[in-house]
């Protein structure tokens, strides 16, 4: 069993308050990502950052309680199976999960767990594995993508910082779309301009920028979406 922290709890503003402008925030994101989809086949997304403690889990785990609220039946794939969260937010066991499943040493139904939300489901990372981009690599993912997409609405895969490790530029290979998380407390406008080219070259369509962290004011909140189809 996990004991559940006041921390851990905080992090979960659209079910924990969602009531609050953060909440409401989240809310747009996701009417954001929904019309940004509206005309493609690509559901699903992949959420990174530039560097890491940007917030990217966090996103992540709102993101997908966002759509769950809205009667979505929704996952959360923890793709990140070098520093993983996902469990420690939704206070899950992390025995088995994404690792294992690759290597077929463990069942979708125990690998993919029910939360305490209504329509939303995590798959957690498993252990961490020695080798995580081969395995994000190989046809064995390809084939439980493929799976799990016929099964949920809407998949999120909360992924390393993309500047970090190739992991980011690995998955996007199959969700085509991408949401780039910036701390803008500590960001790097090079390193950010790095982000950008390494999940264009990877092919992806990145759907916007989530500035995190934010001064909140009466007016704004700590999660600011906007698009990024221009060339500005």
């Amino acid at each position: 069993m996990f004991k559940r922290n006041t921390k851990e709890q905080s992090t979960l503003f659209v079910h924990d308050n969602p009531k609050s402008i953060v909440s409401e925030k989240f809310r747009t994101i996701r009417s954001n990502i929904m019309f940004s989809i509206a005309n493609t086949s690509d559901k699903n997304i992949l959420v990174t950052s530039e560097h890491a403690l940007s917030g990217k889990s966090t996103v992540s785990s709102n993101i997908g309680i966002s759509y769950a609220q809205a009667g979505y039946n929704t996952l959360i794939i923890d793709g990140d199976m070098r520093k993983p969260t996902q469990h420690y937010v939704f206070q899950l066991s992390n025995l088995t999960g994404l690792s294992n499943l690759i290597i077929n040493k463990t069942t979708f139904n125990d690998a993919i767990k029910a939360t305490h939300i209504d329509n939303l489901s995590v798959l957690t990372s498993g252990p961490i594995p020695p080798n995580p981009s081969e395995l994000i690599a190989s046809n064995k993912f390809k084939q439980i993508y493929d799976i799990v997409s016929k099964d949920y609405d809407f998949i999120i895969i909360d992924t390393p910082p993309v500047n970090t490790v190739t992991d980011a530029q690995l998955f996007v290979q199959h969700t085509k779309n991408a949401v780039l998380v910036i701390d803008t407390e500590k960001n790097d406008r090079d390193e950010v301009k790095k982000a950008q080219e390494l999940l264009n070259a990877a092919g992806a369509k990145i759907l916007g920028v989530i500035l995190n962290k934010m001064k909140v004011t009466k007016s704004s909140s700590y999660y600011y979406y906007y698009g990024t189809d221009s060339d500005d």
